[in-house]
C-alpha cells in the first residue's frame, strides 16, 4: 500500500512506475496524483504521441492493454491514464482479469499506466485485487475524519508555502467542511492574495474566501455554545437570506460535529483544556469554548441535540414529513438546540 505523501514526492523526482491503481472514496487525492502525472510526465511536445487519456465507459480491458503495449514514438517513455476505472466494462469477467494480472507480472517499462477507480474500492480478497496490491503503487484513498482536517490544512498549506492562524484554520474548516478540493482551491487563493511570508489570519479568510466576519457556522457554534439566543437566531436569519453560500446540508452537518464532539467530551469526563483538545482533535485555544459548551449542555441535552439535528438532515431532504423552506427547517431547529 502506497502513501499518498510518498507518491507525489516521487513524482517531484520524476520516478515513474510502470503502473498506479488508485482507488477510494476520497477523490482529491486521486485527481492529484493522476493531475501531476498528466501534466508533468511528458513535455508537451511529447503529448500528442505518447499520451492517452481513455475513460472507464469507452473501454474494456483489451483496449487499456492494447495502448499500453505500444512503445513511445520519439520519447523514453508513454502515459496512458484510466479516469473512471471503475466503469471499465468487463471488470467482473475472469478472463478481463487475466489479461490485467498478465500484463502486471510483465509491465512494459517504458509506459506509466494510472487507473483512476474513484468513489470504489475492489474486493481485496480477490485475485484482481491481490495482483494490484502486489504490482503495482496501489493508493487506498480513504475520507478523513473530521478531526483530521484541520491537521490536513495546516500541512497542505505548508506544502505550498503559506501560514495560517489556529483562528484561520478552524473558520476554513467550520465553513468549508471536508471538501479537500474546495479546501486546496482556497488555500491557493489566500496564498495569491497576501504578501509573500505573511502569516494568513481570521480576517484574510474572511475577506478573500468570502466567509463573513460576523454570519458563519464558527459564530453559530460560539453563540449555541454560551446559548446566545439573539446571536443565533441573527445568524441564520442570514444564512437563509443568502441560502448558495450557506448551503443547509453544510451547516446541519457542522453542527451534528460539534454536538458530537460535546458527547466525546461528556462521556470521557473532560475538564482540562488540554486533555479535551486531545480527545476532541481541536487546537487547545479553542477547546475551552467546547468545555464551556459542555458545561452548558449536559449529556442528556447533547444527546437530544444529536437527535433533533437528525430530524432536520431528514427534513431538509424531504424525508417524514411534509415539505418544509430551507430557512424554517434551520429555525426550527436552533429553537430546538437552545430549549
Amino acid at each position: 500500500m502506497a502513501d499518498y505523501n510518498q507518491i507525489i514526492k516521487d513524482l517531484q523526482k520524476e520516478v515513474y512506475a510502470p503502473v498506479y491503481f488508485l482507488q477510494g472514496d476520497e477523490p482529491f487525492f486521486i485527481d492529484n496524483i493522476i493531475e501531476h502525472i498528466e501534466v508533468k510526465a511528458l513535455d508537451d511536445s511529447q503529448k500528442s504521441f505518447n499520451q492517452y487519456v481513455l475513460y472507464g465507459k469507452e473501454i474494456n480491458f483489451t483496449d487499456v492493454l492494447n495502448v499500453a503495449r505500444k512503445y513511445p514514438m520519439m520519447g523514453e517513455r508513454q502515459v496512458v491514464i484510466i479516469k473512471e476505472a471503475q466503469d471499465i466494462k468487463d471488470w467482473k469477467k475472469e478472463d478481463a482479469q487475466n489479461l490485467l494480472i498478465s500484463y502486471l507480472e510483465n509491465p512494459l517499462p517504458s509506459t506509466v499506466l494510472v487507473f483512476g477507480h474513484k468513489y470504489k474500492s475492489l474486493d481485496k480478497r480477490t485475485k484482481v485485487a491481490k495482483a494490484l496490491a502486489k504490482s503495482t503503487v496501489f493508493l487506498d484513498s480513504k475520507k478523513l475524519y473530521d478531526n483530521q482536517i484541520p491537521g490536513w490544512v495546516r500541512s497542505y498549506a505548508e506544502a505550498i508555502g503559506a501560514k495560517l492562524t489556529d483562528k484561520a484554520v478552524m473558520i476554513l474548516c467550520e465553513n468549508i467542511g471536508n471538501n479537500l478540493q474546495r479546501l486546496a482551491n482556497e488555500l491557493e487563493k489566500l496564498k495569491l492574495n497576501v504578501k509573500e511570508g505573511q502569516q494568513i489570519d481570521d480576517l484574510a479568510v474572511q475577506k478573500y474566501v468570502g466567509i463573513s466576519k460576523d454570519y458563519n457556522v464558527f459564530e453559530l457554534q460560539k453563540a449555541l455554545s454560551i446559548r446566545n439566543e439573539a446571536k443565533a437566531y441573527k445568524i441564520i436569519r442570514f444564512f437563509a437570506a443568502n441560502p448558495s453560500a450557506n448551503p443547509l446540508v453544510l451547516i446541519i452537518s457542522n453542527l451534528y460535529i460539534y454536538f458530537t464532539k460535546l458527547m466525546i467530551l461528556h462521556q470521557n469526563g473532560a475538564r482540562d483544556k488540554n486533555e479535551a483538545a486531545r480527545l476532541i482533535g481541536v487546537n487547545p485555544f479553542f477547546a475551552s469554548e467546547y468545555l464551556q459548551a459542555a458545561r452548558n449542555y449536559p449529556l442528556p441535552a447533547v444527546v437530544k441535540n444529536i437527535q433533533h439535528i437528525s430530524k432536520a438532515d431528514l427534513q431538509s431532504k424531504g424525508i417524514g414529513s411534509a415539505p418544509m423552506k430551507e430557512g424554517d427547517i434551520l429555525t426550527e431547529l436552533i429553537f430546538n438546540l437552545l430549549h
